[in-house]
């Protein structure tokens, strides 16, 4: 069992998303505006649809927080779906309102609703394209605010920031060693309106958009994730599903519509000699580890590399380089120009339902990786330091990073 558990309900637009989560420490400062920052960054984005002007995410936190610190027992949060005025009746959980809506009975190509349909047995799509959509994120995003909150207070940052949308492709930020340039390519992304740092690509990937919005079309792309300050040691190599970066690539894949992860230089490094992609070791004096004042200082153990194909990640741990993910996103399958499909009822052939959706999604999909990514490391610190309280879990890192600066 993983040291953090965490689940999500609600649906799109049911009365609220819930959240909750186990094994944080008691002693985390925690309160919603740490959370909602996070949300606020995942409704922003160019491409974005109608939803976002709706909705305005706040998460409350309903348990587990007294006076502003964890008191060790369960979070529960909430965010209320302020869309759900317009769908009292149509998503009404009494029987009442049974019929009060039509049934959606026009599956689209590439979305979960004929898949789920006949799982579960649903002749009415909204049962399953209600879960299935990506507002479930939402809540996913507010408990990955929690594990951000828990990694800051080691030092450990994480960002993300878009590499590629539709043929639009930046070459920043790939593979890098320089905790400091990574989180510069991460407060660039902050002030672009597709999340991308590279401005002259930024421009190019806005006017792709607004191609894709004319002509009903949609959007997807790469973004990258990071997560600089890891130290050594988390995850393992004993078991398979120990290994953080399978654990990492499952997190980032169960987000809606992502289609490939990779790690560090990932793809490329199956067309490379190896030579070419495998991180030398180099080795830096004691007084030079991060923790001392010297200003040159980058790393927290005194081995490091001067390149990051590895991505951080060596034999299913980490090994003290910044943690480098890349994910893959598909074009959001609800067009305005519908594509062909089959009444599931009739059989006959007919136009895809179209829902209310956004073109493109790829800056918002970045902070629901962060997210991700922030959840899992949480998660592998805790398996290796973890007790039940903050002054615990310091005192057991603080241990182990003593002992790695004398290895």
């Amino acid at each position: 069992m993983t040291a953090l558990r965490y689940l999500t309900a609600g649906e799109s637009h049911g009365k609220a998303l819930l959240g909750f989560l186990e094994g944080i420490p008691a002693g985390l400062p925690i309160s919603s505006a740490d959370i909602d920052r996070d949300l606020k960054r995942r409704q922003g984005g160019y491409g974005r649809g109608g939803r976002m002007k709706i909705e305005s995410d706040h998460a409350e936190i309903l348990s587990g927080v007294r006076w502003g610190m964890t008191i060790g027992s369960p979070l529960s949060l909430l965010i209320e779906n302020k869309d759900f005025s317009n769908w009292r009746e149509g998503m009404s959980s009494e029987s009442i309102h049974e019929g009060s809506i039509p049934p959606v009975v026009k599956p689209r190509p590439g979305h979960a609703d004929l898949a789920g349909a006949m799982k579960y047995n649903q002749h009415d799509l909204r049962n399953i394209l209600e879960r299935s959509s990506a507002r479930e994120t939402a809540m996913r995003v507010a408990l990955g605010g929690v594990a951000k909150k828990f990694l800051s207070e080691f030092d450990v940052r994480i960002g993300s920031f878009v590499v590629r949308i539709g043929g639009r492709l930046s070459a920043t930020g790939s593979h890098d060693s320089d905790e400091k340039k990574l989180m510069e390519l991460y407060k660039k992304a902050e002030s672009s309106p597709v999340r991308c740092p590279d401005e002259k690509v930024s421009g190019q990937m806005v006017r792709l958009i607004d191609q894709a919005a004319k002509e009903g079309n949609s959007l997807g792309g790469v973004f990258e994730v990071f997560a600089a300050g890891v130290p050594a040691g988390l995850g393992s190599h004993v078991q398979w599903d120990r290994k953080l970066d399978g654990r990492l690539a499952q997190a980032l894949m169960s987000i809606q519509a992502i289609k490939g992860v990779e790690v560090g230089f990932g793809f490329e490094m199956g067309g490379r000699f190896g030579a070419e992609v495998m991180d030398e070791i180099c080795y830096q004096t004691k007084d030079r580890v991060r923790g001392t004042t010297d200003k040159n200082v980058k790393y927290k153990t005194p081995f490091y590399r001067k390149t990051n194909y590895a991505g951080g990640i060596e034999g299913g741990m980490t090994n003290g380089m910044p943690v480098i993910l890349r994910a893959a996103m598909k074009p959001i399958p609800t067009l305005r120009k519908p594509l062909r499909s089959v009444h599931i009822i009739t059989k006959k052939s007919v136009e895809a339902a179209y829902e209310r959706s956004d073109i493109c999604a790829v800056p918002a999909a970045a902070v629901i990786g962060e997210a991700m990514v922030a959840l899992t490391l949480a998660s592998a610190f805790l398996e290796k330091f973890g007790s039940d309280s903050m002054d615990e879990v310091k005192s057991n890192y603080q241990s182990y990073m003593k002992y790695t600066k004398d290895f």
